[in-house]
Parts: C-alpha cells; structure tokens; sequence
C-alpha cells in the first residue's frame, strides 16, 4: 500500500529573545493549522523518484539519513511556499516520515529534523507536525551562537515548554497579499543574524511578560479575544526587531492590511506571520463570515489583491499511514 503523510501549515507568531544579553535565545510561539496542507505519497524503491524539485531534495538527504536505497514520492498537496506558513518544514518532515514508513520504520521526526536543515531557531514547525495544537518552546541556550550559520545537522531542535489544546470553536483568518514572497534560506540566516545582533534586551523582558501574563493564561481560559489581542502584540514587539530588517514592524504592505483588520470587530488580533507576508487574524467560528468580508476588505484598503480563506486550528500531529489508492 503507498503510505500518505498529511500535515497542515503553521502560523508563527514570533520570538521570546533575540538579544544575546539572555541565558536563552529565540523561543518562539505558534499554533498549527488544519488548512492548507501538504501532502505527500510514497512507495518504497531501489532508487529515487520524484519530480517535484523541492521534495526531491529533502528526499535525497531522507534516505541518506535513514540508510535506505531510494523511494517513489509524489506531492499531492502543497503550501504555498516562503508566505509565513512553515511550508519548507512541513515538506521536508512529511518526505521524510513517508520515506521511513515505506520501508516499514518510524522515524522520529524531532531527531532528524536538523539533518533536514529545520528546526535550527524555531522549534514551532517540528512540534506541531508532531502534535499540533498552540506550542512555546524553550529555545537554545545563547552561548551557542554563532555569527555563522552552523552546518547542517549541527545543532538540536528546541524543546517545547508549552503545549495547548487550542479551542475547537477558534478560526483563524488567513490574507495572503499578493507581494514578494518572504525571507528564507541564506537571506533569511543573515537578515536573523543582523536583528540578533542589534536586539533590544528590553522588548525581551516585555514579550515574556506579555506571553507569561496574558497569552498562556487566555489559552487555559478559552479566551479567544485576549488571545488575539495578546499574540497580535508579541508581534508587534518582534517586528521592532525586524524594523530594519524588513521596513518596519510590519513588510509592505502587511501593515496596512493589519491596520484594517485591526479595527474590524470580527478580528481579535492580527498580525504577520513569520516573514510573511501571509497576515492572520484570530477569530472563531461564529464570525468566521465576517471574519473573511474583514479581510477582503483589509485587502482593498492596502490596494493589493490576494486570497482569503477561514482555516479551523489543528490539534493532532500529522497523519501517516496507507493512502489505499495508490500513485497515479
């Protein structure tokens, strides 16, 4: 049977630190979501197979990790790739749990992650492909910086400190802007080594108090709207970090979409994810339509184009096992 492996995007809503005068570094903050989603297909082989240039990478590093000989990989669905929605994490996970469970093994993902290239500052990615839901993780310990990126593998995925069940009821509304797709790669390692450098200690100690205070309390609490209003200013203080890196708190035009989300009552914060410069807004499913008016509106505000969709939260890790209809 072709083994399937379905995992959702991710929205990250920034760092705890990013000044090397704290014990740790990074610590970031995500939630995972249902829609949209990869979705990769494999059987085992003698060799390598796959048309798609971005699997067929992580699958060539896959089965030099795992020892095997090769896989026939297909890619069904994808994430829009450099948005803010964790695509190449994602990707690159899924390859590598369906070329294990095609020669019958279990990879453990978390382990492997950086012989992939991921998990190297964010640890959002592995933990919610691993088990969804809201995740905080713990970051590295800043001694281990360095002003060079670390080579491939040289390095441990962070391990989560928090984990929540995020209530069913949630929405979060995505707005993809048509715009320049954001930072990754070598851009992204230096652009990160640049705000790191010239990071403000203080706005850390205001973002762990702004997490410890207000957003892990409104998880356990169910409260959707100190939620939004508590993640919408974690990253507003990161993107203080970023200023310079990216023009402004917010790239254009990220900003004057969530200038206008801001001021819709369907939208209980909103902000940018990652890089971006896919936007997001948390709502829950009682306004999940005046949810998606706010954003076709927060779009033709800024003058851009672009999609908009409601997307429920994800509290499971990703799916694997026989998709039963094998490889067209």
């Amino acid at each position: 049977m072709t083994v399937r492996v379905e995992s959702g995007g991710r929205l990250h809503f920034g760092f705890l630190n990013l000044s090397l005068s704290h014990d740790r570094l990074y610590g970031s903050l995500g939630v995972a979501l249902d829609r949209p989603r990869v979705a990769v297909e494999a059987d085992p082989a003698e060799d390598l197979r796959c048309d798609h240039e971005r699997a067929r990478e992580h699958a060539e590093r896959a089965c030099e990790v795992l020892g095997v000989p090769g896989v026939d990989l297909a890619v069904r669905e994808e994430l829009p790739p450099h948005v803010g929605l964790g695509s190449g994490t994602q990707l690159a996970l899924a390859v590598l749990a369906a070329t294990a469970r095609a020669h019958g093994r279990n990879a453990d993902v978390r382990e492997f992650a950086p012989e992939l290239g991921r998990g190297g500052r964010s640890g959002v990615g592995v933990a919610t492909f691993e088990a969804g839901g809201f995740v905080l993780d713990a970051g590295h310990p800043t001694g281990l910086f360095t002003t060079e990126a670390p080579a491939r593998g040289e390095w441990a995925v962070p391990p989560v400190a928090a984990r929540h069940r995020i209530p069913e009821d949630w929405r979060f509304l995505l707005v993809r802007p048509d715009a320049e797709p954001g930072r990754d790669g070598s851009e992204e390692d230096a652009s990160m080594r640049s705000a790191v450098e010239a990071a403000d200690p203080g706005l850390a100690d205001r973002i762990s108090g702004v997490v410890t205070r207000r957003v892990l309390p409104a998880l356990a609490a169910g409260d959707v709207a100190a939620f939004g209003a508590a993640v919408a200013e974690v990253g507003r203080l990161n993107g203080a970090w970023y200023a310079d890196e990216q023009g402004g708190v917010y790239r254009p035009p990220v900003g004057a979409v969530v200038d206008a989300l801001d001021g819709s009552p369907a939208i209980s914060g909103a902000g940018q994810s990652s890089w971006g410069p896919a936007v997001y807004g948390v709502t829950d499913a009682a306004r999940a339509e005046d949810a998606l008016a706010a954003g076709r509106e927060a779009l033709d505000a800024a003058g851009v184009d672009g999609e908009v969709r409601v997307v429920a939260p994800r509290n499971e890790g990703a799916e694997v096992g026989d998709s039963g209809q094998g490889k067209a």
